[in-house]
């Protein structure tokens, strides 16, 4: 097994080993310290059944259920999302910067979505930014003051980019967090808004949270340093950390197809603020 950075900070590609096959320990905490160091993992050239698909998520825990998914009435698997853009539409999923499912009180800590077919104009790729790296930028006292906000990050600010309006009785999650999280795992600071999700800041007035969160949505998404894009090829897992990083999905391929599923795993709490105490 080789792992390869993509950029100094942040992604990597692991080649040499099949993911359909059952992991040795070795094999196993080898690519657990590049998750923790790299925060993005490509694998290309997997041919996966969906039980492995899951059977390798399962490493990092417990699988999530897409809150559109925990009480409709389908016969598809719930713990898949599927991606899937077909050549007349108009759109796809996250195309603005954000993590998934940051609405509700326990997100997702990981993602893992396996591309079967990409768009035959070589268009698709998705871009990442490390969240790490966005606050560490941060000057001391913009730190200290964001480490003591909470923002309220809410689900059907994400439908409407869609053009999904909630019928009576309908519910989609929305949650407050701190602004500034503690990574389950590492213990760094993360960076915890996104455009997507995060409407505003909580305990001010909306123009005061909107100059802050547009500054820092700006950061994010002019910042080269933050970044690395990954470009798809079929049959490719990519495996992100939903703490550490915000990703975009780039809609140039209007007029092909492209397909894949997502398996979300659960993180172990809610996010908590981060103490640069402890």
């Amino acid at each position: 097994m080789k792992i390869t950075p993509i950029t100094p900070t942040i992604g990597a590609e692991i080649t040499g080993i099949d993911l359909e096959q059952p992991l040795s320990d070795h094999s196993w905490q080898a690519i657990a310290r590049a998750f923790a160091d790299h925060h993005v993992l490509v694998f290309r050239d997997q041919v996966l059944s969906r039980e492995s698909h899951k059977a390798f998520a399962r490493r990092f825990g417990e699988i999530h259920i897409h809150p559109s998914k925990k009480h409709a009435k389908t016969t598809q698997d719930p713990e898949f999302f599927l991606i899937d853009i077909k050549p007349d539409d108009k759109g796809s999923n996250g195309e603005v910067w954000h993590a998934d499912i940051t609405c509700e009180q326990q997100p997702p800590y990981a993602s893992l979505l396996y591309i079967t077919e990409v768009p035959k104009n070589g268009g698709g790729d998705t871009l990442f930014a490390n969240m790490h790296d966005a606050f560490d930028e941060l000057s001391p006292s913009m730190q200290a003051y964001l480490g003591g906000q909470q923002a309220f990050h809410d689900g059907e600010q994400d439908l409407r980019r869609y053009g999904i309006r909630l019928k009576p009785g309908q519910y989609y999650p929305a949650h407050a967090h701190p602004v500034v999280v503690v990574h389950p795992f590492t213990g760094r600071p993360v960076l915890y808004v996104n455009e997507a999700f995060t409407s505003h800041l909580l305990e001010m007035p909306l123009f005061e949270s909107n100059l802050i969160l547009n500054g820092l949505y700006d950061r994010i998404r002019s910042n080269p340093r933050l970044h690395c894009r990954v470009q798809w090829t079929p049959n490719m897992l990519t495996l992100w950390d939903n703490y550490s990083v915000q990703h975009q999905a780039v809609f140039d391929y209007q007029g092909y197809r492209r397909y894949g599923e997502r398996i979300t795993v659960s993180s172990p709490a809610t996010p908590k603020a981060y103490s640069a105490a402890s």
